[in-house]
C-alpha cells in the first residue's frame, strides 16, 4: 500500500519561500503521478501542480504557475514543492496525492492515495 507524508509547511511573510516534502513509501511506481493540492478554510481544495513522480509531464495551476516547481530526488523517495515568490492568498493546507496510470491531472478525484497535509501561512 502506498503511503504519502508531507513537510516543510510553516509561517513566512509574502515574497518568501518555502519548499514542501512529501515523501513516498510502500506501493508507489516511479512512473505514478504526483499531485499537489491545497485548500484554505472555506474554499474548494484545489489542484495546483502534477507530474510523473520521478519527474517530467509537469503541470501547474495558472495561480501558481512561474512561482512554485515540482521537484524530485529518486534517491530519497521524495518529491518537493519549491515555492517562490509567495502570496497572502498561498495560505492553505497543502496535500500531496498520486495516482497510478501515465495521466497526471489536476482533480482530486484522480487520486486515491494522499498524505495528511501541512499548513502554509503567509503573511503580509
Amino acid at each position: 500500500q502506498a503511503q504519502l507524508e508531507e513537510s516543510g509547511g510553516g509561517s513566512v511573510q509574502a515574497g518568501g519561500s518555502l519548499k514542501l516534502s512529501c515523501a513516498y513509501s510502500g506501493r508507489v511506481l516511479r512512473t505514478w503521478c504526483l499531485g499537489w493540492f491545497r485548500q484554505a478554510p472555506g474554499k474548494e481544495r484545489e489542484g495546483i501542480a502534477t507530474g510523473q513522480i520521478s519527474g517530467g509531464r509537469e503541470a501547474y495551476a495558472d495561480s501558481v504557475k512561474g512561482r512554485f516547481t515540482m521537484l524530485q530526488d529518486n534517491a530519497k523517495a521524495t518529491a518537493y514543492l519549491q515555492m517562490n515568490s509567495l502570496k497572502p492568498e498561498d495560505s492553505a493546507m497543502y496535500y500531496c496525492a498520486a495516482k497510478g496510470g501515465s495521466y497526471c491531472s489536476l482533480f482530486e478525484a484522480d487520486f486515491p492515495t494522499w498524505g495528511q497535509g501541512t499548513q502554509v501561512t503567509v503573511s503580509s
